[in-house]
């Protein structure tokens, strides 16, 4: 196989446009290069004189990227005044981190503007001490910083019951998003006002005028991994994202990441708030409701190519992100004939627990109609279920809480579109 600095020159001096395609070929895919290949210096772009320096950066104006607005599952290209979803562009993205204003979002009452020099944090209930906290106090802590993904348990509803063929991955999946989150450590917040041992739940609530509050198991793991966020990216949390702080809970379901924390109450059993009686169960087959169905499940999407895109012939990189709220991602398989054969695919790193992974595959499109889907597996050896086995167990009644395998159909004109298998 030939090396890199074999494809860019030779002992009879620089390689030509046609022997570097050849070589690159040989490859298997390995490099690839574009119909627009310069054959000389002079076929590349002259230097340009730059704007001035500003106070932040703007995205380059040839860059056309942004959210989605839905206002429930079908309803989209709504008016963002009645949108209760706002999409992340995964197909646009690159790597694992989503920028902070691509972030998705998911509000009940919309995104209150709130003072951080006028906001609290109260911690109080089964508790040796009752305090009231600043945002400034908060960051006078000891604070961590994880890179995690939060989803919606919605993100996926729109296959639940029938396939619209001209769904985007934006619209199928745009629900989840990756960001590094900094904050103080929960447990250093329950050491501080000395919880009750006997007090095994905590109520969070939020500052917005939905008054979101969710009922928490204070398990091991939850005490050791949540965490009051204040920071995003780098920055001050955004105000849809929960500015000034929200809590994180890695790999639970988004609404448990409470925005705009203003409460954590600690008690010996959950509030039974509306959110978790009304709002966030999952109507099963048989009638019944599942309530406290926290943690997110395994899942992986192809992003590229994904629905509405359009490939030609000959090699393709087939690329995606998978996630799991139990941990690592493992590993991702990837078919390229409608689940009849799997091919592993390469992982990029880093892999981290509860953080979404970015996984990638060479393939040679023959050009015939077919079926491209991905399947991922955790460490822990949680599997990604095709569709059939989710609804055998889950039934179409269910809302949330949707992770199985994304089909992506290829006509024979390159067309990709959603289908359910």
């Amino acid at each position: 196989m030939s090396s890199k600095s074999d494809l860019l020159s030779s002992r009879n001096g620089p390689t030509s446009r046609r022997r570097f395609l050849t070589n690159a070929a040989g490859l298997g895919g390995a490099l690839v290069t574009t119909h627009a290949l310069p054959d000389t210096l002079a076929d590349v772009p002259t230097r340009e004189p730059g704007a001035d320096l500003s106070g932040h950066s703007e995205r380059s104006q040839y860059v056309k990227i942004a959210r989605i607005p839905e206002a429930g599952p079908g309803m989209r290209n709504v008016d963002p005044s009645d949108a209760i979803n706002s999409k992340a562009p995964l197909g646009q993205l690159m790597g694992t981190l989503t920028p902070s204003d691509l972030h998705y979002e998911r509000s009940h009452s919309g995104v209150p503007d709130i003072d951080p020099a006028r906001h609290r944090l109260l911690l109080h209930g089964m508790t040796r001490d009752q305090l009231v906290l600043t945002v400034d106090e908060l960051k006078a802590m000891p604070s961590l910083s994880r890179t995690v993904f939060i989803e919606c348990t919605g993100n996926g509803w729109e296959n639940w019951k029938a396939a619209d063929e001209n769904l985007t991955v934006q619209n199928t999946h745009g629900l989840v998003s990756t960001n590094e989150w900094t904050g103080v450590p929960l447990k250093f917040l329950i050491d501080l006002v000395g919880k009750d041992p006997k007090s095994t739940w905590m109520l969070a609530e939020g500052g917005d005028a939905a008054a979101v509050a969710r009922s928490i198991p204070l398990t091991d793991e939850i005490m050791e991994e949540a965490f009051v966020a204040y920071g995003q990216n780098g920055e001050p949390l955004r105000p849809a994202h929960g500015f000034p702080i929200r809590l994180v809970m890695p790999g639970f379901e988004g609404n448990l990441n409470i925005k705009w924390l203003r409460r954590l109450e600690f008690g010996d059993q959950p509030w039974m708030t509306r959110w978790e009686t009304a709002r966030y169960t999952q109507l099963l087959a048989d009638g019944k409701a599942r309530q406290f169905q926290l943690r997110m499940e395994t899942n992986s999407v192809i992003t590229s190519p994904s629905g509405m895109m359009k490939i030609t012939p000959g090699y393709n990189r087939i690329t995606g992100l998978a996630w799991s709220g139990l941990g690592k991602i493992g590993r991702v398989e990837i078919s390229t004939d409608g689940a009849q054969s799997w091919r592993p695919a390469q992982l990029n790193e880093p892999l981290l627990p509860r953080a979404q992974s970015r996984f990638q595959m060479d393939w040679v499109w023959d050009g015939k109609p077919t079926k491209i889907v991905s399947r991922s597996t955790d460490v822990k050896g949680n599997i990604q279920p095709d569709r059939k086995t989710l609804i055998a167990a889950m039934g179409t009644n269910a809302l949330f809480h949707y992770n199985a395998q994304q089909t992506w159909s290829i006509d024979a004109a390159g067309r990709v579109r959603n289908v359910l298998a």
